[in-house]
């Protein structure tokens, strides 16, 4: 066999390895734990950072007002810095829809060494320790939970004893591109942290979804959260990181009752969601974004690759190998697909959108070394992220 048959050989065999020894993270069974309601339901305080947020604010705002819950709950939303009048659209929709009560807060300006995400966090969580709850609840401000979400999220953290209780927020997937790129983006994020490995008390494995996350004050105050993760810029994953080491059991799986209604229909919104910290989670490192291009070129553009190369010079293993590789490759995203209820011609497309990815995390290197580096709501960020 040549060495494209060799090649050709190993981007299957990586795709075997995937396929059984990767925590089955291709499997889209996983949602909230088995739960029942508790004895008595722990005070919450409701943290959403939010900077120029007005777009959204009209469909996830009332979404946290009208939670039923049963305890006590309050709602801390802390505009940072908005120009778009994002507090007062807060104050007024609150006015309007009533519910849980909503307090409008301003952390001014983050100082060095904090990212701006993460200091608005920061004065949440401070203005809400003086209620004294038992769960903080940190949800973006693009995210809107069915009315049982609180609930559900509460009674699976006390019946599963668990600190951090994370869904993966349901994207938006209304336009071709959000249709080609959507599903894929959170399949390769459960192929890096396979789902049922975060929550093993003996993996190493630690992620949350930002969008959604319910973690007990006590322990915030264990892990030092946020203060312990004040650099990062892929604060999601660092906080679980700090909570699972401090001794926390976490878990993540997909959502049934939280959505993001943030649009992204241009591949450019996308491209740009993708790229702005692409490059903190390879450390900001050249010879990861090296070994992750190579492995990314391996696993997804060699199989389809090789089974038209195998074809134009009639080598039948060739073809033979990639095609095995392709058809793992796309059995694997079918049920992502259906999870976003999406068509399944979509499935044999994944080369083409991970090529995408890939390119996205290249230019994400490439901004970071013209001195943009990460960036969020018109922040940039080009301190390397320690953190994350």
């Amino acid at each position: 066999m040549d060495v494209v048959g060799w090649i050709t050989a190993a981007a299957l065999a990586a795709w075997l390895w995937l396929l059984l020894c990767q925590g089955f993270f291709w499997r889209t069974g996983l949602r909230l734990p088995p739960r029942a309601d508790p004895t008595r339901w722990p005070d919450v305080c409701v943290v959403v950072p939010a900077r120029d947020e007005a777009e959204v604010l009209p469909e996830s705002l009332p979404s946290l007002l009208a939670q039923e819950y049963p305890g006590n709950a309050e709602i801390f939303l802390i505009d940072d810095g908005s120009s778009d009048g994002t507090g007062e659209l807060a104050r007024a929709l609150s006015d309007r829809y009533g519910g849980l009560p909503l307090t409008v807060g301003s952390p001014g300006e983050p100082p060095a060494g904090w990212t701006g995400k993460l200091w608005a966090v920061r004065h949440g969580i401070t203005l809400a320790r003086a209620r004294e709850p038992e769960f903080l609840l940190l949800t973006d401000a693009d995210i809107a939970h069915e009315p049982e979400s609180l609930r559900e999220l509460v009674a699976a953290a006390r019946t599963g004893g668990f600190d951090l209780v994370s869904q993966m927020a349901r994207l938006r997937v209304a336009s071709g591109w959000e249709r080609l790129v959507v599903p894929a983006f959170v399949y390769f994020f459960a192929q890096l942290y396979p789902f049922r490995r975060i929550a093993d008390p003996g993996s190493r494995t630690a992620a949350a979804a930002g969008g959604c996350v319910l973690l007990s004050t006590g322990a915030a105050e264990r892990a030092g959260i946020p203060d312990a993760i004040r650099q990062a810029v892929i604060d999601d994953v660092a906080l679980a990181r700090a909570v699972k080491r401090s001794g926390g059991r976490i878990w993540l799986g997909l959502a049934e009752h939280v959505d993001s209604v943030r649009p992204y229909p241009r591949l450019t919104d996308l491209w740009r969601m993708v790229s702005r910290s692409a490059y903190a989670q390879l450390r900001h490192n050249p010879l990861v974004l090296l070994g992750t291009v190579l492995g990314l070129a391996l696993v997804y553009l060699v199989p389809p690759a090789a089974v038209f190369f195998g074809l134009i010079a009639q080598n039948g293993v060739v073809a033979l190998l990639g095609g095995l590789a392709w058809a793992v490759m796309t059995a694997t995203y079918v049920p992502m697909l259906r999870y976003y209820c999406q068509t399944l011609w979509l499935a044999p497309l994944l080369p083409f959108t991970a090529f995408l990815y890939l390119l996205m995390t290249v230019d994400s290197a490439v901004q970071h070394y013209r001195g943009r580096g990460a960036a969020w709501k018109g922040r940039t960020y080009a301190r390397p992220d320690a953190t994350s």
